[in-house]
């Protein structure tokens, strides 16, 4: 590497990388961070290539970490640079400091690129703000088959930091989508899914769903569900058993159960 080791807090592509922790930066730059082996060696397996590379040779004390080192050094040296752990500790969140962050740019998602199989099952979300909520939707996704989830609205933010380590990484991996409401439902409407809604004690329960055609899940916030936006009459409603004294489950842990009856009863039919 011929770029200088970063020593100072105050560089102005640390000071930049470091903003990206706030969306609307994320937003302004058109780049979003990783902070991860695992989930930076997706991205390049999902042909990302980061604009910025941040190293601390220190930190990087595991076999992975070393790895992905020499992957990112091989395929755009002229990103990565070096840094003091302090420099690194400014760019780096949680607890977990692999000594690799990378800021990159952020793809965009349009409706009409998702390429899906005719009878594909979709998960729409609507306004969950939570991003460990929303990284593990997309984990649990990957993990059902689900064919694509589409962020139906301005406030799932699908690149906070936060739920990319949250997916693990599939997030890189998952066909993903970024619309809004009117738009999505009129997606979905064109190529004839059936599309259920997530209700509290509403509808038919999830286990009473057929889900072997086209099938879009829609979810909402963690607080307040589904706007009104997703009131029609070909959304219908459907609920989880609640048998205790709470009233819903965690939108991530709903989403996931629902993923897997549907890969269950598609599992029955191709028996």
């Amino acid at each position: 590497m011929n770029s200088p080791l970063i020593t100072s807090l105050q560089n102005q592509r640390v000071k930049d990388a470091a903003k990206l922790r706030d969306r609307r930066q994320r937003e302004k730059q058109g780049r979003f961070l990783i902070d991860g082996v695992r989930e930076l060696d997706r991205a390049l397996d999902a042909g990302l290539l980061p604009a910025d590379v941040f190293v601390c040779p220190d930190l990087c004390t595991s076999d992975e970490a070393r790895r992905l080192f020499a992957r990112v050094t091989q395929l755009c040296p002229q990103a990565v640079s070096e840094v003091t752990a302090e420099v690194f500790e400014k760019l780096a969140f949680g607890e977990r400091l692999e000594g690799i962050v990378a800021s990159v740019p952020t793809p965009t998602k349009p409706l009409d690129a998702l390429q899906l199989p005719d009878d594909a099952i979709v998960c729409v979300l609507e306004n969950v703000e939570k991003p460990g909520n929303l990284g593990a939707i997309l984990r649990s996704a990957d993990a059902a088959g689900i064919a694509a989830v589409i962020a139906a609205d301005d406030q799932t933010d699908l690149f906070n930091p936060n739920a990319v380590r949250a997916s693990l990484g599939t997030i890189f991996s998952m066909p993903t989508a970024v619309a809004d409401a009117a738009t999505t439902l009129a997606w979905l409407r064109e190529r004839r899914f059936s599309m259920w809604a997530a209700r509290v004690g509403s509808g038919p329960t999830y286990t009473d769903v057929d889900y072997r055609g086209p099938t879009a899940i829609i979810l909402g916030s963690e607080a307040d569900g589904l706007s009104a936006r997703f009131w029609a009459d070909d959304i219908r409603p459907i609920h989880l058993p609640m048998l205790g004294r709470a009233d819903s489950l965690n939108v991530s842990v709903a989403a996931a159960i629902m993923f897997y009856e549907a890969l269950r009863q598609r599992s029955r039919q191709s028996d």
